[in-house]
C-alpha cells in the first residue's frame, strides 16, 4: 500500500504527461480512506461533462462509500490527464468539503493549469451547504432591528452603536478596552482560565447585550468574522424554559430541530460538527431570564452527544465544555450573574454609551444638525436625561419621546424643563404606544392628554399589568397562549407591541409564546398594577421591597415555582451575601412603584384608582423606604477610622437612592438623610452610573453633618460628577478614581469645591485627566487650605500639568500626601516638584513612580530632599534614574535623617551606584529601607550588600 505522496518536482519526464493519472494511482488508499463525500465530486463531474449519467449511477450503485470512491477513481483515470486535473482541482477548492485532504494537496504542491481554472465548481457537500443555510438565516435575522414599537424595523447597519466593552478579571477590575465586537473571540487577549470554554459578557439592563450578539451574527453571515468559525448557532436562554420538565433531546435534535435543520444528510453536518467542534461559534442571550433555579455548576454530566437529556443539561454541559469541548461559547447576562469560575475564559463588561458613542448615535438617530444641537442642548442641560442616554436601551426610549415631542409641538424638540425620571420616560413611552391605536394625524398633533390617554387605554393597561404582575411573582418572563388568554387580554392589545410573539421558543408544533419587549417593561407594568388595582393591600404592594430587609431578618415570601432538576442558585451561599443578586427585574418594579406613587402622578391616575386608595399606598412606601434605608445602614459593619464612622454599603444601598429619588419627594429624601447613620460612605464597586449620582445628591444634600463619599471604581463620568453638585457643600472626603472623569468632570470639581473650601481629600486616580485638568486641580489645592491628600495617578498629566500642580503644592502649608503614580511628568515636571520639595512643612508622603524621570530630574529632587525635614515616604518607582542619580541620592543621605522610606524599584541603577548608597547609610541613622528591586545588579553583586539590611535588592 502506497502511503505517501510525490510532488510534481519529483515526477521524472516519462511520467510528465500523465503525472495527474500517476498522481490518483500512487494515492489511491489515502484517497479511498478520507474522501467521505462522493456526490459532490460527481456533481462537478457531471456538470462539466466529464461524467455522463450512466458514470453517475455505476458510482451510485456501489454498496459502500469506500467503494464509490474506489469506482469514482477508476473512471476518472480511464477518461485521462485532464479529468484526473478537474478531479484534484474540486478536492482542492472544496477544501471545507474534502478538509483531510489539505495536508496532502499542500505536501504534493498541486497548481491546475489556466484550462482547469476555468471550470466552474459547485459546491454541493452537505456540510458547506448548510454553513451557506446558517449564513442565510443569521443575515436575514440580523439584517433589521425590530424597534419597541414592534411596528417598525430599521437596519442593524444604519442604527448599530458600537459602546464600552471592557475586559474584566476575576473580581471585576478592568484589565483593558476592546475595540471591535470581533475582538471578543480573540483567543490571546483576556484570557482568565486556559481550561475554560464560557466567553461571558455582563452589564446592566439595556445597556446593549442583545445587540452585541445581533451585531456578531451579521459580521459572521457577510464573512467579516474569523474565517476558521464555520457554525454559528444563536440561543436565548429563555427558550430552555419553555420545555417541559419530561422534556429530553439529543444534542443533534438542540441544534438542528430547535435552531436550523440541514436540507442534505444531517448526520454527516453533525459528524463533522463532533470531529471540529472548534469550528463552531454558539452565542446564548440572557442567563439571568432563565429560571433562578437553573444552576451551572450543579448540573449533571453527559458526555454523549447521542444521547437524550434534558435542554437545560445539554446547556450547562456546552457551557462547560464536557460537550463540544473547543468550541467558542459567549454568554450574556445582566450585572450581578455570576457563573462559576470553572467555566470562564474571560470576562467582558459592556458599559453603555461614551459622550462620544452619545454624540455619533444623536447622529444617527437625527440626520438633521439643527436637530441634533437642539437635543445635545437639552441633555447637556439635563443631566438626568443624559446619564440615562449613557444606556443604550434607555437612550433609545429618551430619544424616541424626543421624536414624539418632536412631532407633536409643532416641530418645537422641547422636552420637558422639570426633573424627568426614569417613570415619566416609561409613561411617555406607554403613552406612545398607546397613541398607536389613533388615526396618525391625532398623534401627530397630540390632540389627546396624557390622562385622556391613559383612561381610555384603561383596560389593555390593567390586563398588561396583570400578565406582567403574574409573571414577576413567578419569575416568569415567556408566557404561553393559555396564560395570556387567561388575563382576557384582546388582539388589539398585543398588536400595541408592548408584549409580542417569539414563534421561535418552545417544542416544535407548540402555540406562541409571548414577552414583553424589554425586563424593564415587564417590571413598569407589574409595577402599574399595584398601583392601580384596588385589591392590592400594604403586604402586597411591599413584597418585592422584603429582599431589602438585612440577612436573616427578611420574611420568606413563597413565590410558586416551576420545578427544574437543579437546586436553587442561593442554596448554599455565603451567610452575608447581597440578597439583591440577580433580582434586577424586582429591583425596577420597586423602582417604578415609587415613582408611580409620587404626587406628581396623582393627577394622571386619579382617573384610574381613587385617591384615597393612591394616599394610603403612598403613605405605606414612604414609611418603608426610610425605616429601610435607616434598618439596612445600621446593620452593616462599621469600621471607625480618621475619625470617621465607616460603612461599606452593597449595590442594594444604591437602589434604595434611585428608589428614594424616583418619589421626587423631598420629605422623603429628609427622612432618608435622618436615617444614615454613619459619616463615612463607602460605595466602592456598587456599579453606581451618572444616573445614581443625582439618587444620591438627592439624599445627601438633606444630611446635616460634613461626609465622607468613596465612590470609587464605578461608572460615573462627568455627568455623574455634575450630578452630586448638590451634596458637594457637606463632603469634605471626594473619591471618584476609576470613572472615566475628564478635564469637563474636574472643572466642575473646581467650581463647586472652591464655594464650600471644607476639602481634605480628593481621590482621581485613573481617570482621564490632562494638563487642562491638572491646572483645576492646582486651583482647588490654592482654595481649599484644608485639603491634605492628593491622589492623581494613572492619568494623562504631562510636565505641563506637573508644573502647575508642583507649584500649588509648593504654596500648600496643609497639603500630607500627593500621589502622581502613572502620568508622564518627566525631567521638567520633577524639577518643579524638586522646587516644592525645598524647605515644604507638611508634605510626608510622594509618589512620582513612573512618570518618566531620567538623570536631571532625579538630581533635582535629591538635592531638593536636602533641604526637606517634612517627606517621610518617597516613591520613585519605574523611571529611569542611573548612577548618577544615586550619587545625588547619597549625599542627600548624609544630610536628610528624616526620610524613612526611598522605594527605586526598576530603574537602571547598577552594583556601583548600590555601593553609593550604602556607604552613605553609614552615616544616616533615620531611613528605614531603600528598595531596588528590579536595578541592573546581579545576585552575586547583591550578596556585598548583605549586611546592610536596610538595603533591599532582590
Amino acid at each position: 500500500m502506497e502511503t505517501g505522496g510525490r510532488s510534481e518536482m519529483e515526477i521524472t519526464p516519462s511520467e510528465f504527461l500523465h503525472r495527474h493519472i500517476q498522481l490518483l494511482k500512487t494515492n489511491r488508499e489515502l484517497l479511498v480512506t478520507h474522501i467521505r463525500n462522493t456526490q459532490c465530486l460527481v456533481d462537478n463531474l457531471l456538470q462539466n461533462d466529464y461524467f455522463s449519467a450512466e458514470d453517475a449511477e455505476i458510482v451510485g450503485a456501489c454498496p459502500t462509500q469506500p467503494d464509490k470512491v474506489r469506482k469514482v477513481l477508476d473512471l476518472v483515470q480511464s477518461k485521462g490527464e485532464e479529468v484526473s486535473e478537474f478531479f484534484l482541482y474540486v478536492l482542492q477548492k472544496l477544501a471545507d468539503a474534502y478538509v483531510d485532504l489539505r495536508p496532502w494537496l499542500s505536501e504534493i504542491g498541486f497548481s491546475p493549469s489556466e484550462l482547469i481554472r476555468s471550470k466552474a465548481v459547485v459546491n454541493t457537500d452537505p456540510v458547506s451547504q448548510y454553513i451557506q443555510q446558517l449564513r442565510h438565516q443569521l443575515g436575514r435575522n440580523s439584517k433589521f432591528i425590530q424597534c419597541y414599537s414592534q411596528k417598525e424595523e430599521v437596519l442593524l447597519e444604519d442604527m448599530y452603536m458600537d459602546t464600552i466593552v471592557e475586559l474584566v478579571g476575576f473580581g471585576n477590575e478592568s484589565l483593558g478596552s476592546l475595540d471591535s465586537p470581533a475582538c471578543l473571540l480573540d483567543h490571546n487577549t483576556g484570557v482568565l482560565n486556559e481550561q475554560g470554554e464560557t466567553i461571558f459578557v455582563f452589564g446592566d439592563a439595556g445597556v446593549g447585550k442583545s445587540m452585541l450578539l445581533q451585531r456578531l451574527q451579521s459580521l459572521w453571515a457577510t464573512g467579516h468574522l474569523d474565517a476558521k468559525l464555520k457554525f454559528f448557532f444563536h440561543f436565548r436562554c429563555r427558550m430552555f424554559s419553555c420545555f417541559k420538565d419530561s422534556d429530553v433531546l439529543s444534542l443533534q435534535d438542540l441544534l438542528f430541530k430547535h435552531y436550523c435543520y440541514p436540507e442534505q444528510d444531517p448526520e454527516e453536518v453533525f459528524a463533522f460538527l463532533l470531529r471540529f467542534p472548534h469550528a463552531a461559534l454558539f452565542t446564548f442571550d440572557g442567563l439571568d431570564e432563565l429560571h433562578s433555579d437553573f444552576d451551572l455548576s450543579r448540573a449533571p454530566d453527559t458526555s454523549s452527544p447521542w444521547e437524550p437529556a434534558h435542554p437545560l443539561v445539554l446547556l450547562a454541559n456546552l457551557l462547560s465544555g464536557v460537550l463540544l469541548k473547543g468550541a467558542t461559547k459567549l454568554l450574556t447576562a445582566r450585572t450581578g450573574v455570576e457563573i462559576p469560575r470553572q467555566l470562564l475564559r474571560k470576562k467582558v463588561l459592556l458599559r453603555g454609551f461614551s459622550p462620544s458613542h452619545l454624540r455619533a448615535y444623536t447622529r444617527r438617530m437625527f440626520p438633521d444638525r439643527a436637530v441634533q444641537r437642539s437635543l445635545l442642548e437639552q441633555l447637556e442641560a439635563n443631566p438626568q436625561l443624559c446619564s440615562l442616554c449613557t444606556v443604550p436601551l434607555f437612550c433609545w426610549i429618551v430619544f424616541r419621546c424626543f421624536q414624539h415631542f418632536h412631532g407633536a409641538f409643532d416641530g418645537s424638540a422641547r422636552l420637558p424643563g422639570c426633573t424627568v425620571t426614569l417613570t415619566d420616560i416609561f409613561l411617555l413611552v406607554t403613552e406612545v404606544h398607546l397613541n398607536r391605536t389613533q388615526p396618525s394625524s391625532l398623534v401627530q398633533q397630540n390632540t389627546r392628554s396624557q390622562a385622556e390617554t391613559f383612561r381610555t387605554g384603561q383596560g389593555t393597561l390593567h390586563w398588561l399589568g396583570w400578565v406582567a404582575h403574574w409573571g414577576m411573582e413567578r419569575n416568569l418572563f415567556v408566557f404561553s397562549q393559555e396564560e395570556v388568554q387567561a388575563s382576557e387580554m384582546q388582539e388589539g392589545d398585543l398588536q400595541l407591541g408592548l408584549l409580542r410573539a417569539v414563534p421561535e421558543l418552545g417544542v416544535e408544533g407548540d402555540p406562541l409564546s409571548y414577552e414583553f419587549f424589554h425586563i424593564t417593561v415587564q417590571a413598569f407594568f407589574a409595577a402599574f398594577f399595584l398601583v392601580v388595582d384596588e385589591k392590592v393591600g400594604t403586604r402586597e404592594l411591599l413584597r418585592f421591597f422584603q429582599e431589602w430587609a438585612p440577612p436573616g431578618e427578611a420574611a420568606v415570601v413563597s413565590c410558586p415555582r416551576r420545578f427544574f432538576p437543579f437546586q436553587c442558585l442561593g442554596d448554599g451561599g455565603l451567610a452575608g451575601e447581597d440578597p439583591f443578586k440577580n433580582k434586577d427585574h424586582f429591583q425596577f418594579t420597586n423602582l417604578f412603584l415609587c415613582g408611580l406613587l409620587s404626587k406628581a402622578k396623582q393627577r394622571l391616575l386619579q382617573h384610574l384608582v381613587p385617591a384615597a386608595t393612591l394616599r394610603r399606598k403612598r403613605r405605606a412606601l414612604w414609611a418603608h423606604l426610610s425605616a429601610s434605608l435607616r434598618s439596612y445602614l445600621k446593620n452593616l459593619p462599621r469600621v471607625q477610622s480618621g475619625g470617621f464612622s465607616q460603612v461599606q454599603a452593597m449595590p442594594t444601598f444604591i437602589w434604595m437612592l434611585r428608589c428614594i429619588y424616583e418619589t421626587q419627594s423631598e420629605e422623603v429624601g429628609r427622612l432618608a438623610a435622618r436615617g444614615i447613620c454613619a459619616n463615612y460612605l463607602k460605595l466602592t464597586y456598587c456599579n453606581a452610573c451618572s444616573a445614581d449620582c443625582s439618587a444620591l445628591a438627592f439624599v445627601l444634600h438633606h444630611f446635616r453633618q460634613r461626609l465622607a463619599l468613596d465612590l470609587d471604581n464605578n461608572n460615573l463620568n462627568d455627568y455623574g460628577v455634575r450630578e452630586l453638585r448638590p451634596c458637594f457643600s457637606r463632603l469634605t472626603v471626594i473619591r471618584l478614581s476609576v470613572n472615566h472623569i475628564t478635564d469637563s468632570g474636574v472643572k466642575v470639581l473646581y467650581e463647586e469645591l472652591t464655594k464650600y473650601k471644607i476639602l481634605t481629600y480628593l481621590g482621581l486616580y485613573n481617570n482621564q485627566i490632562t494638563d487642562v485638568g491638572a491646572g483645576y486641580i492646582a486651583r482647588i489645592l490654592d482654595e481649599c487650605k484644608g485639603l491634605t491628600h492628593l491622589k492623581l495617578g494613572k492619568n494623562e498629566i504631562t510636565s505641563e500639568g506637573g508644573k502647575c500642580l508642583a507649584l500649588a503644592v509648593k504654596n500648600s502649608k496643609s497639603i500630607s500626601e500627593i500621589g502622581m503614580w502613572g502620568n508622564h511628568i518627566g525631567d521638567e515636571g520633577a524639577k518643579a516638584f524638586a522646587e516644592a520639595l525645598t524647605n515644604h512643612p507638611s508634605l510626608t508622603n510622594l509618589s512620582l513612580a513612573f512618570n518618566g524621570i531620567s538623570t536631571e530630574g532625579g538630581k533635582s529632587l535629591a538635592r531638593a530632599l536636602q533641604q526637606n525635614a517634612s517627606l517621610r515616604i518617597f516613591w520613585l518607582t519605574k523611571n529611569e534614574l542611573d548612577d548618577e542619580v544615586a550619587e545625588s541620592l547619597a549625599e542627600m543621605l548624609q544630610v536628610n535623617q528624616t526620610l524613612k522610606h526611598l522605594w527605586l524599584i526598576q530603574n537602571q541603577i547598577t552594583a556601583k551606584g548600590i555601593a553609593r548608597l550604602a556607604e552613605a547609610l553609614q552615616k544616616n541613622t533615620g531611613i528605614m529601607e531603600i528598595c531596588l528591586n528590579g536595578n541592573l545588579i546581579k545576585p552575586e553583586e547583591a550578596q556585598a550588600f548583605e549586611g546592610e539590611k536596610r538595603l533591599v535588592c532582590f
